[in-house]
Parts: structure tokens; C-alpha cells; sequence
């Protein structure tokens, strides 16, 4: 079975042919990583998976299942969940309460069970709260759980929106450039997360990142863009050593 599979992906922008014919597959329990310069199609790719875009053609495949055609707001509860580039949190609300609302994905009960905060509600409320202490625990954010994000450093808010997406207990975490915007330690710690993600946690990872010392220190395979095309795809030492990669992304 298939993982995860993008299979003949494409999308255009007017008459811009922003990811052309993009094939790759994800192996369940794996770092897989997307690099390529500025404008090669990662991010939009990220778009499509996450189903924010629809492509113009080609499919996406989850666990043998078509989900090109699933809305957004259905792709969490699959087990799918994302980071984005510029951090996406509710920045007057505590960390706590970032965490927590991720667990909606999970939510059962209905308007008025709600409403009379009847006793499963409650009971799937300890359970919410439970899972959201457990994320919080993991990536050591227990000095910050009732700060408001507005008062946090950068560092601290990228592993929150980490945790975020960890809250809705994904099956395959999409991870847009975690080192940016951090510095060399804060980058080696997100490093570690990552490793512990996909080996404590048997969290698959697809990632878009610019930092090759990350991208080698985490990925197990490596796809290479350019202008939305593949050039290349290997493990991060054939990727670095190949030709048309040197030329269009590390240069040389």
C-alpha cells in the first residue's frame, strides 16, 4: 500500500504553469523533503495536498484513498495536518488554547450537547485536554502553557504551531520551512523534534525546507524542483551531488 502519493500533479496560475507534472511518493514512517529554489512549486504543492488549491490536473492518494477531491475542511480529520511558513497562530490567545482548539478535528458532540455541556462533552473535554498536555509535554512547553502567544519569542511560537498540528494527531505531518526564521540552535533543536516526531511518535513527515544542513540531518529522501518541474530525487547526499541541483539551488 501506498502512503502518500502525488501522481501527475499540476496546477496553472493564467497562463503560469506553477507545478508541472509532479510525481512522487511518500513511504509511511519517512522524512520526505522538497527543495528547490524560490518560485519552484514547493509551497504550492503544500497548497494542493492540503487541498487549499485545486490542481489542474493529476491526483493525490492518501492510504489507497483519492482525495483529490476532498474539501479543506475535511483533511485533518483524515489524518492530515500542516505547518505554514509565516506562523498562523491566535496570538491573544495562550498556547493552551492554540493547542486546543487543533483538537476541534475531533470533535463528536452536537449544538446542544454543547450548549448543556452534557457529561460526554465533558468527558471528551478531559480527553482534548489530556491530548493537548501530552503535545505540550513532548516538545517542553510547560513554562509557556498559559502565556499568550503575543508575548512568546519566534522560536517559541514555530515549535507551538508544531504543536498545533501534532494536536490534531496527524497521520502525515506537512512541515513548510520549520527552520525559518530560527537560528543555528533553535534549528538543531527542531531538528531533534523531527527525528522524535517520525521515530516516538510513527508520524510521517513531508517537508519543504530551504537549510540543507536540516534537510540532511532529517530526510530520508529528498525531491528536487525547479520552475515547478523534478529534477532529482534521492537521499540528501545524491541530491547534493547532483548536477542540476548544484546548478539551480545550491549554486556552482
Amino acid at each position: 500500500m501506498t502512503f502518500f502519493e502525488a501522481d501527475h500533479l499540476a496546477i496553472n496560475f493564467g497562463g503560469i504553469r506553477a507545478v508541472d507534472d509532479v510525481s512522487f511518493a511518500v513511504n509511511k514512517g519517512e522524512v520526505f523533503t522538497i527543495i528547490g529554489p524560490n518560485g519552484a512549486g514547493k509551497t504550492t504543492i503544500f497548497n494542493l495536498v492540503s487541498r487549499i488549491y485545486e490542481p489542474t490536473a493529476g491526483r493525490l492518494v492518501f492510504e489507497d484513498r483519492d482525495i483529490t477531491s476532498v474539501p479543506p475542511h475535511r483533511i485533518a480529520a483524515l489524518g492530515i495536518a500542516r505547518t505554514f511558513q509565516n506562523i498562523e497562530l491566535f496570538e491573544h490567545a495562550s498556547l493552551l488554547e492554540n493547542l486546543l482548539l487543533a483538537r476541534h478535528a475531533h470533535k463528536r458532540s452536537g449544538f446542544f450537547g454543547e450548549m448543556l455541556f452534557l457529561p460526554y462533552v465533558r468527558q471528551m473535554e478531559v480527553k482534548h485536554r489530556e491530548a493537548a498536555e501530552r503535545v505540550i509535554d513532548f516538545l517542553d512547553l510547560q513554562q509557556y502553557r498559559d502565556a499568550l502567544i503575543v508575548n512568546l519569542p519566534y522560536g517559541v511560537r514555530k515549535v507551538t504551531e508544531l504543536g498545533r498540528a501534532l494536536c490534531t494527531a496527524p497521520k502525515l505531518l506537512l512541515l513548510d520551512e520549520p527552520s525559518s526564521g530560527l537560528t543555528v540552535e533553535e534549528t538543531e533543536d527542531m531538528a531533534f523534534w523531527i527525528e522524535d516526531i517520525k521515530n516516538l511518535l510513527g508520524i510521517t513527515v513531508l517537508m519543504v525546507e530551504h537549510d540543507m544542513k536540516l534537510v540532511s540531518a532529517v530526510s530520508d529522501r529528498v525531491l528536487a524542483l525547479n520552475y515547478g518541474r523534478p529534477i532529482a530525487i534521492g537521499t540528501p547526499q545524491e541530491i547534493q551531488s547532483h548536477p542540476e541541483v548544484v546548478r539551480a539551488y545550491l549554486g556552482g
